[in-house]
């Protein structure tokens, strides 16, 4: 499951996930000190920051490259492009600090990061395991002339379906990075879904926009997304040569963040929690 879906909202698991453990980890600590009147709020927060800081900077470093055309894009978040663990490892170092320096810290502020990265951790591991025991499922769809085709056929090779719509505007804007990787990248399969318009719709957004996509398939009842548990676009799935699923990614593509999944994919690895 992508998106837990609240009437016509579509929220991102794995941000409700990041916000459940935010929101544990103050309430922990505070019960954990409230006799000593000891509240670890604001050293949770600079963890917080500081890791957050750290878990981006680590990834703008590793894809320095793709952002010198755009530098303005290293302070637009909305790809995900963040490495956990480097921003793990730095709030960790910094809560230490803070346990050394001030005992009455210890048991809050302890207590609070414990159970918060457990709830984060072990909440991510969950959620892989769930996504990992999907398949590429077994769906017919039309391309634009008309004729069935089953997503079955694309396996063999390490599989990208992009979710998306002309109407919308963050597909609309990684388009051309998605273009760009089917190019590129021959040794895997890019599968473009659009998810509720007419042929003749697509067909004059492909023409305008990107005029040498291939691999563009209707899925006019949007059943794709409703069986890999999805109802926000842009969605993009991951998969293995033999249909396993090896994750996702909820919103826009970067060149970085694209380039970070495609890594993993060809490693056969699921991404990091985040």
């Amino acid at each position: 499951m992508l998106t837990l879906d609240i009437g016509p909202l579509a929220l991102v698991t794995n941000h409700l996930l990041l916000l459940g453990s935010l929101l544990l980890a103050p309430l922990a600590g505070w019960w954990s000190g409230r006799r000593q009147g000891c509240n670890p709020e604001r050293q949770l927060f600079r963890l917080l920051l500081l890791g957050l800081l750290v878990a981006r900077l680590a990834f703008v470093l590793v894809y320095a490259e793709l952002y010198r055309a755009a530098p303005w894009r290293v302070l637009d978040i909305r790809d995900g492009g963040f490495l956990a663990w480097p921003g793990l490892l730095a709030a960790l170092a910094l809560g230490a600090w803070y346990l050394w320096r001030d005992a009455r810290l210890r048991r809050p502020l302890a207590t609070a990061m414990a159970l918060g990265l457990a709830c984060w951790l072990g909440g991510s591991a969950v959620l892989q395991a769930l996504q990992q025991g999907t398949r590429l499922p077994d769906l017919a769809l039309q391309d634009l002339q008309g004729r069935a085709v089953n997503l079955q056929e694309f396996a063999g090779k390490p599989l990208v379906v992009n979710l998306w719509a002309s109407w919308c505007p963050p597909c609309r804007r990684e388009m051309p990075v998605l273009a760009a990787a089917q190019r590129d990248e021959p040794g895997m399969t890019f599968l473009f879904v659009n998810q509720g318009e007419s042929a003749a719709q697509v067909a004059a957004f492909l023409d305008a926009e990107a005029p040498g996509l291939g691999n563009v398939l209707l899925d006019a009842g949007n059943r794709l997304g409703e069986q890999v548990g999805s109802r926000a676009l842009p969605s993009t799935l991951f998969y293995a040569a033999d249909g396993r699923q090896l994750g996702s990614h909820l919103g826009e593509l970067s060149a970085a963040s694209l380039a970070h999944a495609l890594t993993l994919l060809r490693d056969g690895e699921s991404p990091e929690p985040r």
